[in-house]
């Protein structure tokens, strides 16, 4: 049995997040809870950087103490070899001999490498507007829709929201929860067929005249290969009541898991063909480097990163804020 929910507990919390109160809101910009956000991961550059670039040249021993940096920032061996090669053009081309010139040759190198992952989602062409969200278990995947959510309502978009995980009833509430708090509508069910629900969502959609739908999908490895399948029943599901959907297929990755988040992007785009990525936990970890390793090895646009636990802690992607958060 479907149910529909509409806001009714103002009150009501979800486990995973606090709303900021209106004067703390008004009081930090995006620009500085990012800049916020990205400490660890500066903290890891920061002070060695300063190290590395003091002799003012470009030698050897700088490359092979800049490689070690990278590396173990989890920057991936194929970004880091790029860097290399573009500081040292930037080296013999300008002739760099200070530690700050250094520095904004590295910046440049790094801007130009995530400046092709900037791409805003459009959610103009379609309505509604379908938006699938996969990822593995802990990723932050059902409070990122929340937080989406609440993100397209500022934009002016109604949205509903589909409780297409019916494997744990914890993620359903916690869903709704998320619900409640944005006042919008969620689809449910106690139990059954994720695609099912996901049908059902976008059928009331229609009917409401909503501009945008997010549809959950349950956690899962890629190495469950059942429930790969699973998630890919539910993208052929959504072209069956719209050819062109889902219109977008977000993936959420866990910063904290380094690497291994590109073997995650590589086998979820097998099988639901991913279009854009969600990287959340930035603040949480060291790791933030491996966005410049999704750049050189699977380029997804990342469309949203998160950087905290506050509901308007995820927003778009830009390069230069990124770039600008790990120097500064």
């Amino acid at each position: 049995m479907f149910s529909f929910l509409k806001k009714s507990a103002p009150d009501a919390k979800p486990e995973t997040a606090a709303e900021p109160a209106p004067a703390e809101a008004a009081k930090t910009s995006w620009r500085e809870r990012l800049f916020k956000g990205l400490a660890k991961t500066r903290a890891q550059w920061g002070g060695k950087l300063k190290s590395i670039f003091s002799r003012g040249k470009v030698d050897d021993e700088l490359l092979e103490e800049l490689e070690t940096l990278l590396l173990t920032s989890d920057v991936g061996i194929e970004a880091t070899t790029h860097l290399l090669d573009e500081l040292k053009k930037a080296a013999k081309r300008d002739k760099l001999d200070t530690p700050e010139a250094i520095q904004k040759a590295l910046a440049d190198a790094l801007l130009e490498t995530l400046q092709p992952l900037e791409k805003p989602l459009d959610v103009s062409g379609h309505k509604p507007y379908v938006i699938m969200i996969a990822g593995v278990n802990g990723a932050g995947k059902t409070t990122s829709i929340g937080k989406l959510a609440r993100y397209f309502q500022s934009q002016g978009k109604s949205v509903l929201l589909a409780a297409g995980d019916t494997f744990r009833a914890a993620a359903r509430e916690q869903l709704e929860t998320w619900g409640e708090r944005n006042n919008v509508t969620v689809i449910a069910q106690d139990k059954g067929d994720p695609a099912a629900v996901v049908f059902d969502a976008i059928s009331a959609a229609k009917a409401r005249g909503i501009d945008i739908v997010l549809a959950d999908t349950a956690g899962r490895l890629p190495t469950q290969l059942h429930l790969m399948e699973e998630i890919a029943k539910v993208r052929r599901v959504i072209q069956k009541i719209d050819p062109a959907g889902p219109h977008e297929t977000l993936l959420v990755l866990d910063a904290n898991i380094g690497q291994n988040a590109l073997q995650q992007v590589k086998a979820f785009d097998k099988a639901i063909q991913v279009t854009g990525l969600v990287v959340t936990k930035l603040d949480g970890t060291a790791k933030g480097g491996v966005v410049l390793g999704i750049a050189r090895q699977c380029p997804k646009p990342i469309r949203f990163i998160g950087v905290g636990e506050q509901i308007d802690d995820l927003r778009p992607f830009s390069a230069k804020d990124f770039v600008d958060a790990l120097f500064e």
